[in-house]
């Protein structure tokens, strides 16, 4: 029997869902949910919520529409893990682990942290003026909430793809300095076909640009604001564009290919804005009228919805959270001392650290230079391109050191560091060798 693809999903609780949230997010996700041979995890990240929120009753209140907004939308928690992320202590515990581990540098170079810093400058204040280090610590959080249940695969925006490599970068320091495959290095998933939302005004659908439409709005609230929505002077009778349409967008976001071909239809013929903006509402009010009646009666009854989230972190913790922190914190020394009883401290019975592996540089006869990096072993593992100047070489090795596997943009066979030809991966050495070295160099720095 093929073992299942753990598949992880987290979702901040920050403000109230909107329509937005629902066609690209969790709608998608609970269909998602509902594959063959896939485990889910589906999580409120209450602990992210909080670099930014510093409203204590918001945090809560958010916590709570937010998994009733999941749990109405059909989100099944007894076919899923479904949890709040702060109910899990191991997370936390895990984020010290990795954070001892790893490299400022990698982190340094966050887009998040990276934006705040040039946002500064911007503006002429000091780099981190405002940042606290939540901020700067967020993807070794981020980390953790998907290596401490050794997922497999991520659903994430592109935007989020770099928090995944670093994920992956961290399980990999992790596992080269303990010596073995504690953790599995996630894939991130890109959908580039799920939906982006317009908001009232046209752009992004997003609680910054205050343009949203909350999700489980009342009907006479809902229709006041699809009423709203911005569209052009063109009166009934004059053809209309779908192209650039908001009020389009939405209709298609929720309807059956007949019925935007349709709708196509009529704005070709010349549909009046307020008839459009009828039929956008009914379309709407027919998907979500049943979601908003559940969602009512789980928001009226908050014990309940805390009861499935305790739950489902309790028996995730004793299935998986709990017995792996047991074993890591004896793979990094966190153990009972009553096991050295029996043991001596003679340094000549201690086991000898693993070498490192290292870059050796030479010159060729052609007048280049050139560098191999090989393993504690002395096996060759990557053979560089030539250079021109032993400047340009060691600045490219310090950069791998510094960086480990982050630097790399691409390797199959050729090996490459943002634009730059490194050099090739030398024969029967597989990639996940080479990266491994290069973590453990960066590591050391």
């Amino acid at each position: 029997m093929a073992s299942l693809t753990r598949v992880l999903t987290g979702i901040t609780t920050s403000g109230t869902p909107h329509l937005g949230n629902y066609v690209g997010a969790v709608r998608p996700a609970i269909a998602a949910s509902r594959a063959g041979n896939t485990e889910s995890f589906y999580f409120l990240a209450d602990l992210h919520s909080l670099i930014k929120a510093q409203d204590p009753a918001r945090t809560q209140r958010s916590t709570l529409e937010i998994a009733a907004t999941w749990l109405a939308a059909g989100l099944d928690p007894a076919k899923v893990w479904f949890y709040r992320q702060s109910d899990i202590p191991e997370i936390t515990e895990l984020t010290w682990l990795l954070t001892c581990v790893a490299g400022k540098g990698i982190l340094n170079r966050a887009h998040a942290y990276k934006a705040a810093v040039d946002k500064n400058r911007a503006d002429g204040e000091d780099d981190d003026a405002g940042i606290n280090a939540g901020l700067f610590m967020y993807p070794v959080l981020m980390a953790a909430d998907i290596l401490i249940f050794n997922a497999h695969k991520v659903p994430v925006g592109r935007d989020q793809i770099q928090h995944i490599e670093m994920a992956r970068d961290f399980g990999q320091r992790f596992n080269h300095v303990y010596g073995r495959e504690w953790f599995t290095l996630p894939e991130a998933v890109i959908d580039d076909n799920v939906a982006t939302l317009p908001g009232l005004d046209g752009r992004k659908m997003s609680k910054s640009y205050g343009n949203t439409i909350a999700l489980f709005a009342p009907p006479a609230e809902l229709k006041k604001l699809i009423f709203s929505i911005v569209t052009d002077s063109r009166l009934p009778g004059e053809a209309k564009d779908t192209d650039g349409s908001a009020l389009f967008q939405l209709y298609q976001a929720f309807a059956t290919l007949p019925e935007t071909a349709a709708f196509a239809q009529d704005f070709a013929q010349g549909i009046g804005w307020g008839e459009a903006k009828q039929k956008l509402f009914d379309l709407i009010e027919r998907e979500i009228a049943p979601l908003r009646e559940r969602y009512d009666a789980l928001i009226a009854r908050p014990a309940d919805i805390e009861d499935i989230l305790r739950d489902g972190a309790k028996r995730l913790r004793e299935r998986y959270a709990t017995p792996l922190l047991a074993q890591l914190r004896e793979a990094v020394g966190l153990r009972n001392l009553a096991g050295l009883a029996a043991t001596t401290s003679d340094p000549a019975r201690t086991p000898a650290k693993a070498a490192l592996p290292q870059f050796k540089q030479y010159r060729e006869k052609d007048g280049r230079f050139y560098f191999k990096l090989v393993d504690g072993d002395g096996r060759a593992l990557l053979q560089s391109e030539g250079f021109d100047s032993p400047r340009a070489a060691g600045e490219l090795i310090a950069r791998l050191k510094r960086e480990g596997a982050t630097a790399l943009r691409h390797v199959e066979g050729a090996v490459h560091a943002g634009e730059t030809l490194v050099g090739r991966l030398l024969a029967d050495v597989a990639t996940d060798e080479l990266l491994a070295a290069l973590a453990a160099l960066a590591a050391e720095e």
